[in-house]
């Protein structure tokens, strides 16, 4: 065996072990992010993806709220993360809001 058929093995346990311990999508959004941000203190977006951000923030909020908060049509009409996440992967000012907004709210 190669070193890189054992690291392959090895990764494909610990992606059975998360698979096997069943948790629901927010609980392992909170195990990644706290596992991300004690790695990197420094940086709070540190391995958290935009996808995860703005899945959080409207769970907490809503997209009325975050309409509100930042007024762009992707948040306002018809909202969708597939949406969202292609205009703010291409609009920085934009990208920016949604991440200070996500840190702000982080304990």
């Amino acid at each position: 065996m190669t070193s890189s058929t054992v690291k392959r093995h090895g990764q494909d346990d610990r992606a059975k072990d998360w698979v096997a311990l069943n948790l629901s999508c927010s609980e392992s959004a909170a195990i990644r992010h706290t596992y991300m941000t004690t790695s990197h203190p420094r940086d709070p977006l540190h391995g958290v993806t935009l996808e995860t951000i703005v899945t959080t923030l409207v769970e907490r909020h809503g997209w009325a709220e975050l309409g509100r908060r930042l007024p762009v049509r992707c948040f306002l009409n018809n909202p969708s993360v597939k949406s969202s996440l292609t205009f703010l992967r291409k609009t920085p000012w934009a990208r920016e809001r949604v991440e200070g907004m996500y840190i702000a709210e982080l304990p």
